[in-house]
């Protein structure tokens, strides 16, 4: 299903567990709303076009921009507040994911023989 939005429109094309996949047409000359995800990652893969990401650091009171084009790809942290501008019309894939954390684990004790 295509949803329009005030910067071109976007589609989801996967969504399944922990990975979700969207397809967006940027027009030029527009930008998405500053917002940030809790848990998910934001990944964005430019297939056509040039796109600006900026990412508001927690750590820092600058802003990082990157800018991507065709076949390049950058990624965004789970609570970074963030935002992409399209330099150019722009065809690009947006993939959410979350990171299981292997270290998920608090040990009460260490274990034992057990009598």
């Amino acid at each position: 299903m295509i949803h329009g939005k005030i910067w071109g429109n976007t589609e989801c094309i996967f969504n399944k567990n922990n990975v979700s996949m969207h397809r967006i047409e940027a027009k030029k000359g527009y930008m998405c709303s500053k917002h940030y995800h809790l848990h998910k990652h934001n990944m964005f893969y430019v297939e056509k076009g040039l796109l600006k990401i900026e990412v508001w650091q927690k750590d820092y009171e600058l802003v990082d921009t990157t800018i991507i084009s065709d076949g390049q790809s950058t990624s965004v942290s789970p609570g970074l507040q963030h935002r992409f501008s399209a330099l150019e019309d722009t065809i690009a894939f947006e993939i959410y994911f979350v990171e299981l954390d292997n270290n998920d684990i608090t040990r009460i004790d260490r274990g034992r023989r057990y009598e």
